[in-house]
């Protein structure tokens, strides 16, 4: 991707877990009907995550409903997701299950095992651990190309400030689900 482009679509990042092909997720998407906004969740299993890179990356979620089957394409930092939460994962040797479409019943079971509230806090906790290193990392580079420039080195202050407001630009995950309890 051109170094442009990078950079400007880099704002629009936002932390999500890692997901993988097997794991059963539910997806809160935001759903605009006229002038009124509500979440509508989306629970099934990824049968496919994309190869995208940045804002590109995608995943394919797929479940039966009605006997009907129905798969949506997310993009992983789309705005209008609120959250997206693992509930399992399944044991897969492979990266696209597209053999699952022909399947039902039984014969549709993967062995899966269901993901704790501990796993679940280790993963958040991981996920928050890489995005620490990854906001360190861009500060070294902003110092780095500021001392090339041969510009004035900013402050830590400074650089910190600029991190908490991508971070709030972001947004948290948790605080939809706030909203949305409070709606209830």
């Amino acid at each position: 991707m051109h170094p442009t482009i990078e950079a400007a679509t880099k704002a629009n990042l936002k932390k999500v877990p890692e997901i993988k092909t097997g794991y059963t997720v539910e997806v809160s998407q935001k759903v605009t009907e006229g002038s009124k906004e509500r979440i509508q969740k989306f629970q099934g299993l990824v049968i496919k995550v994309g190869h995208g890179a940045g804002v590109e990356k995608t995943f394919t979620v797929r479940k039966i409903v009605e006997g009907i089957g129905v798969e949506k394409v997310f993009p992983f930092h789309s705005p209008n997701i609120t959250k997206i939460r693992i509930i399992k994962k399944a044991n897969v040797r492979r990266q696209k299950l597209y053999y699952m479409r022909e399947r039902f019943g039984k014969s549709a079971r993967l062995s899966e095992k269901h993901v704790t509230d501990e796993e679940r806090a280790a993963e958040e906790a991981k996920m928050e651990a890489l995005y620490a290193e990854a906001v360190e990392a861009e500060k070294k580079r902003l110092a780095e190309e500021a001392k090339a420039k041969g510009e004035e080195v900013p402050a830590e202050e400074e650089i910190a400030e600029e991190g908490t407001k991508e971070e709030v630009k972001e947004g948290s995950t948790e605080e939809p689900e706030k909203e949305e309890r409070e709606e209830k």
